[in-house]
């Protein structure tokens, strides 16, 4: 996916390999939590499995409950989503009043399944971690050339960002234009590093439990051409959702 034009204090993280931020799409050559772009072939090769992770089951694991293919409705409650990795539990809680297209795109991809066996497949040390290509970069056929590019055929349409970018806030990435998040969504490290792009990400939740897992993805070694792609396996295994 291709970055947003980035202010000129985030230049200076781009030169330190921070670039692919939040963008869709950027799965080697780099993305910011939301933009997409023509991704550069030839990724590394990672390290095999540190640490051990089981797969879990494939996407749809229920015939009630198949993944949607349209954008989903918009959330208009909270939802707590338990996002099982490798590296241990994240519980999230999802709030509609944050931004009910991105919440209700969330949790309905997290409940059918669709996050299962995907990677966080970029970090920008001390911001963000980024995750859910669920086309390029699901265990065990990943594509690394094009990780960061893929996601469902349907888009929804940005939220008003009503509330203050935090750290263990969950935010949607784009394309970099308006109405292009689906899946991707990325979590905040650090406010501070965070606070040089453009408030433009869908805020839809926060993390409730599981910071210190979010901080030991965000510690997992980067390269690749745009410095910011995984280079151990951090997987998501598993989400479970309850609403009240």
């Amino acid at each position: 996916m291709i970055l947003a034009s980035l202010p000129s204090s985030a230049r200076r993280l781009a030169a330190l390999g921070c670039v692919a931020l939040l963008v869709v799409g950027c799965g080697t050559s780099g993305a910011s939590p939301v933009s997409s772009s023509a991704p550069t072939p030839g990724a590394p090769t990672w390290a095999p499995t540190a640490p051990p992770y089981t797969l879990g089951p494939t996407m749809s694991p229920s015939p009630n409950d198949t993944c949607p293919t349209a954008a989903p409705a918009p959330l208009s409650g909270t939802a707590t989503v338990t996002m099982t990795t490798n590296f241990g539990n994240i519980v999230i809680k999802v709030d509609g009043s944050l931004g009910a297209n991105a919440a209700g795109a969330f949790v309905a991809l997290a409940r059918c399944g669709y996050y299962n066996n995907v990677l966080f497949h970029r970090i920008i040390t001390g911001a963000v971690i980024q995750s859910g290509d669920g086309t390029y970069g699901r265990l065990p056929n990943l594509t690394p050339s094009l990780m960061g590019t893929g996601g469902p055929t349907w888009s929804t349409k940005d939220d008003a960002v009503k509330s203050t970018y935090k750290r263990g806030t969950l935010a949607m990435a784009n394309k970099g234009a308006a109405d292009t998040g689906s899946s991707q969504f990325f979590i905040i490290l650090n406010e501070k590093t965070f606070s040089t792009y453009p408030k433009t990400y869908s805020i839809f939740g926060t993390v409730t439990s599981g910071m210190d897992v979010v901080d030991r993805i965000g510690l997992i070694p980067t390269g690749g051409d745009s410095g910011t792609m995984a280079l151990e396996p951090a997987v998501i295994t598993s989400t479970n959702v309850v609403t009240p």
